[in-house]
């Protein structure tokens, strides 16, 4: 199977932050790699492949090297699980009038809510069922597969200036509307918790009232797909940053049986998009911890000394991949007259003098010879001067451990859209450049 169409393949499976993590979870256990838990003791083998996972929507792959890690030190591709979307809120049915059924939803994160209107959307997520006891409520993730609602827009004879700005409301105007049912469907649908438990039970067969409590959010109900006169670009929701989780994903893969002196990495957390500051997120100590796990085994020799971390992530790198912003033929003015990356001319190095990324010069450098290396291009994005950039995982990450690195992304379109879009060749030279980073 080519790159891309693998690449598609995921993001179709990935509709959520919890179903990405399933999908890169399944390809790391049929590659071989063994499923850690935070709560066991570790028994680590040099050479030998791991996994963990985090709140279920954040998840950390290692295979060890031959050379113990303080001296080798590790080699690290980050990225987030998660994008922009609407959460379904607990008691999310709105009943109005001739039966119709809307659902309360919640903004996560910053998207552009027009691109969300008159669009199939399904529901995927999790849901928490009773467990041996309180404290360990078993855990179901869930994807309907199916277009059960949609958002639509007011039509332009209510708001004749929609075309000419149209402020608005995530309360008001984002309400997905999930059908109308007779006044019998609906009493039957509130007597076992409401509508949201009485589908997502059906998909389960099980009894509305087993479900606990959820976790869920809408998709476009989209397939991935190829577009473009050459077949040189590629559409789907959540490009930004599953596509970087999953070219990660893959260097991974195909580097994972061939030997390396140092320990590689696959980071992907969460909650990016709201800052990273939970249990699972690049503001939490979940790497570092797992880091200095890896540190304090007795695997390499007898005898373990408390300043081995420090030494490991002195000699370690990180790559922070998040997608970066690509030129817009319509809106040349919006970008810096010189570091404008376009889609198409490979990965793409992120600046900032403000420090808002993990980039220096040093980690510049030492990207672009990884590109160079891997036979792919190189390119800058730079804020214009005007105009105030966003951060990501690499400088958060930094406040956990001080480790160089550099932050990069591949150029796509309409970020934080309900559909982005992105270059295929761009794709298959992040590929490539990571997998010369493991190499």
């Amino acid at each position: 199977m080519r790159q891309i169409e693998k690449l598609l393949e995921w993001l179709d499976r990935g509709t959520c932050n919890f179903l990405a993590v399933d999908t890169i979870k399944k390809e790391l256990k049929e590659a071989g790699f063994t499923e850690l838990r935070q709560s066991e003791s570790w028994q680590l083998t040099p050479g030998a492949k791991y996994f963990m996972t985090k709140n279920d929507s954040a998840i950390f792959a290692f295979i060890l090297g031959k050379s113990p890690v303080q001296d080798c030190g590790f080699r690290i591709i980050s990225a987030h699980s998660d994008s922009p979307c609407f959460k379904i809120k607990p008691n999310a049915e709105i009943y109005g009038d001739g039966g119709v059924v809307s659902l309360n939803v919640e903004k996560y994160g910053g998207g552009i809510l027009y691109t969300w209107f008159d669009r199939p959307l399904s529901i995927s997520g999790r849901v928490l069922l009773k467990g041996k006891d309180a404290l360990h409520p078993e855990t179901r993730l869930v994807d309907l597969r199916r277009a059960v609602c949609t958002i639509p827009h007011l039509a332009i004879h209510f708001n004749r200036g929609v075309n000419e700005g149209n402020p608005l409301s995530v309360q008001k105007d984002m309400k997905p509307v999930l059908g109308y049912f007779s006044r019998e469907e609906i009493m039957e649908a509130i007597s076992h918790g409401g509508f949201v438990k009485k589908i997502v039970a059906e998909h389960f067969d099980i009894s509305p009232e087993e479900i606990i409590d959820y976790e869920l959010n809408l998709y476009p109900f989209e397939k991935a797909s190829v577009v473009g006169v050459n077949g040189e670009y590629f559409q789907s929701a959540r490009i930004d940053d599953l596509s970087m989780a999953f070219a990660g994903l893959e260097a991974m893969l195909c580097e994972c049986d061939k030997e390396s002196e140092a320990t590689r990495v696959l980071a992907i957390f969460d909650n990016e998009e709201t800052g990273s500051g939970t249990k699972q997120g690049a503001a939490s100590p979940v790497l570092r911890d797992m880091m200095e796990r890896i540190c304090r085994g007795d695997w390499w020799r007898v005898g373990v000394h408390n300043e081995d971390i420090y030494r490991a992530i002195a000699n370690s790198f990180m790559i922070s991949a998040d997608d970066a912003h690509a030129w817009h033929p319509n809106y040349n003015e919006k970008y810096d007259p010189t570091n404008h990356p376009v889609i198409g001319g490979g990965p793409v190095v992120k600046i900032n003098a403000n420090c808002k990324y993990m980039t220096d010069g040093v980690g510049a450098a030492i990207f672009r010879t990884l590109c160079q290396e891997a036979g792919v291009g190189c390119q800058y994005f730079v804020n214009h001067s005007d105009v105030a950039g966003g951060s990501t995982l690499g400088n958060i990450s930094s406040s956990q451990f001080d480790m160089s690195g550099v932050d990069m992304g591949n150029a796509i379109w309409a970020m934080h859209s309900a559909r982005e879009t992105a270059g295929v060749s761009d794709h298959e030279d992040a590929i490539k450049v990571f997998r010369r980073f493991y190499q």
